[in-house]
């Protein structure tokens, strides 16, 4: 299943708007296309979102725009991933931008396989995993980061279990994780955010695995409600493991300096289109919140797991 596609020097993604109850699809004509698709989370995922606006840089490119000021008009499109801006980046010091998205197109599908066969490897057979929020095949090009990890597992034939939460405001574990495992047949459960740590509590859940937006030195940057499952995970000592690729880490920041991304309002007052509060109700909608490397197991990524308590040095060493 491929989130996003290059025809005819075009953009074509999956509109994850409208998913599970159609599968349509977003046409990107010119780099103003990307930027609406990121914004709107017609496409999104850090992985997804990084190759989304290479392919922006490389539209801009073919209408002979200014790169320089396209590249930041992109980068402002949504702040907190960090795939974003060394995407942008990478293409912006490249030869031929279209070239170089269509090359970190193919890189992300096989660094993503590489993901889930080293991941795989923490998997037993007959665990239940937990995963928040989707980092699955609609949050990459291909294949997914931490749902990566459970095809993997589920391709070498292990028994096992997927519980999403529903990550609310925006429902991304109810509405694309559980539609991405039903489509290849892997056994999941939905459950309300709120549930998590009482299935902990009760030795329900074997395992937490979710992805990441940004990896830096003291730990990482995810969706909303990923601290509350590290805490309960942390609690009644469930193994906690981030899946993400090397080009999510960020070796110039400490996590609590990442610019979080606060979104609209009506993302909490409505869901479905119904309002479930009062009118005139005030709204804080963070989009995203930070788990310490103390909270975490270990980070698997395409050159092995990393341990956090040498994650600072393993930045460092990075190319």
């Amino acid at each position: 299943m491929k989130t996003l596609e290059w025809r005819d020097n075009k953009l074509i993604l999956i509109d994850q708007t409208k998913l599970p109850d159609e599968l349509t699809y977003f046409t990107c004509n010119n780099y103003i296309d990307v930027i609406i698709a990121i914004k709107g989370m017609v496409v999104r995922g850090a992985p997804a979102i990084g190759v989304a606006a290479a392919f922006g840089m490389a539209l801009a490119y073919l209408e002979d725009e200014s790169l320089e000021k396209v590249a930041e008009e992109i980068k402002a499109a949504r702040p907190t991933a960090v795939n974003l801006f060394w995407a942008v980046e990478r293409t912006l010091n490249s030869d031929n931008p279209v070239e170089e998205a269509l090359k970190m197109y193919h890189e992300d599908i096989d660094t993503n396989l590489a993901i889930g066969n080293v991941g795989a490897e923490i998997v037993n057979d007959g665990d239940t995993i937990l995963t928040h929020c989707n980092a699955g095949a609609l949050a990459c090009v291909d294949y997914g980061t931490a749902l990566g990890v459970v095809r993997s597992a589920f391709n070498q034939g292990k028994d096992i279990n997927v519980i999403c939460d529903e990550t609310r405001p925006l429902g991304q574990g109810a509405r694309l994780s559980v539609w991405e495992m039903q489509q290849e047949k892997i056994p999941v459960k939905l459950i309300p955010d709120v549930a998590a740590g009482y299935l902990m509590q009760q030795s329900q859940i074997d395992k937490v695995i979710i992805g990441a937006d940004r990896v830096a030195r003291n730990g990482i940057v995810n969706k909303i409600g990923s601290l509350m499952v590290a805490l309960s995970a942390k609690h009644f000592n469930v193994p906690f493991y981030i899946a993400a690729p090397i080009s999510t880490f960020d070796k110039n920041i400490s996590i609590y300096d990442t610019e979080i991304e606060y979104r609209n309002a009506d993302e909490v007052t409505h869901y479905g289109g119904c309002r479930i509060c009062p009118v005139g109700t005030e709204v804080i909608n963070p989009s995203f919140d930070i788990v310490p490397k103390d909270l975490i197991t270990g980070i698997i990524t395409e050159k092995g797991i990393v341990d956090p308590l040498k994650l600072k040095k393993f930045i460092q060493d990075l190319d």
